[in-house]
């Protein structure tokens, strides 16, 4: 009876010690996003994240908040001999937190590092035909760790975000698979808000998938990048890159896809065209 009794103290002392921190965790949170955000701040993401100039008042000021979250919980690392800065840890923080605008933000809870690098980097990789585990090497230009690190290459950072209809940003890509791998998995199918969604979800973006690998293999044009053809955790990566950014083209030749995304991420990027970047 004795280690009964112990037992369950220490459940409720362990659920006590987590009711604490995530109380204690909110009041931060609240508190960093009602501070005020540094004029130096603003005025990187204007001349970097040229996506900002097109938002409303009520999101840049939501996306303010989002940051000063965002830098408060994260750390950066530098890598290559990179020197982290002001400015790399804002435009990144910026962008990833296009990702919470509108929805109940969990900043990417099982991300503590993202590393930095000058240029593209090279990873070692390894791979296997069946009988034989083979060795190689691959340059990247960042990659998401399921329970690790985001990595980035600075020079795919600012080039990405430099052209803001190329639907290439790989920001927004990586910071995709943070939200895509939250549920344990990386499968295309990040967490959505009732259960009856994901029967829909799975429809529309399976066949968009299948659509893909199919002008992949016929060398036909496509509104997004071929490398969402991989697999479904790469095309839901790929797609969220083309709704930031080609959000028309995406809108007018896959409507449906279009639809599940504002859904999901809560905006509807097409109204953005129609205001003036200030």
């Amino acid at each position: 009876m004795i280690f009964i009794k112990i037992a369950a103290a220490v459940v409720a002392l362990t659920a006590l010690f987590f009711l604490i921190k995530r109380l204690r965790r909110n009041a931060n949170r609240k508190r960093f996003s009602a501070a005020p955000f540094p004029e130096q701040f603003e005025q990187i993401i204007k001349k970097n994240v040229p996506l900002y100039n097109r938002l409303p008042d009520s999101l840049k000021r939501q996306l303010h908040g989002h940051v000063n979250i965002f830098l408060a919980e994260k750390s950066f690392e530098p890598c290559g001999g990179l020197e982290i800065t002001d400015e790399i840890k804002v435009t990144i923080a910026a962008q990833a937190c296009m990702l919470l605008l509108n929805r109940k933000a969990t900043y990417f809870p099982k991300l503590r590092n993202i590393l930095v690098y000058p240029h593209t980097y090279v990873a070692k990789t390894v791979s296997s035909n069946g009988t034989v585990t083979i060795n190689g090497q691959s340059v990247r230009l960042g990659e998401s760790w399921q329970s690790g690190p985001v990595v980035l290459a600075w020079n795919s950072v600012t080039g990405g975000t430099t052209n803001i209809t190329d639907a290439k940003n790989v920001v927004l890509h990586e910071f995709a698979h943070q939200l895509d791998q939250e549920d344990g998995s990386a499968d295309g199918a990040p967490i959505l808000e009732h259960r009856s969604k994901y029967v829909t979800w799975a429809r529309i973006l399976s066949a968009e998938y299948e659509a893909l690998q199919n002008k992949k293999k016929k060398r036909r044009r496509s509104v997004m990048n071929k490398y969402g053809a991989t697999n479904p955790a790469e095309f839901f990566a790929v797609a969220t890159e083309t709704f930031f950014e080609k959000p028309k083209q995406m809108k007018k030749r896959h409507p449906e896809l279009y639809d599940e995304l504002k859904d999901y991420y809560k905006l509807d990027p097409v109204l953005w065209l129609q205001q003036k970047p200030v």
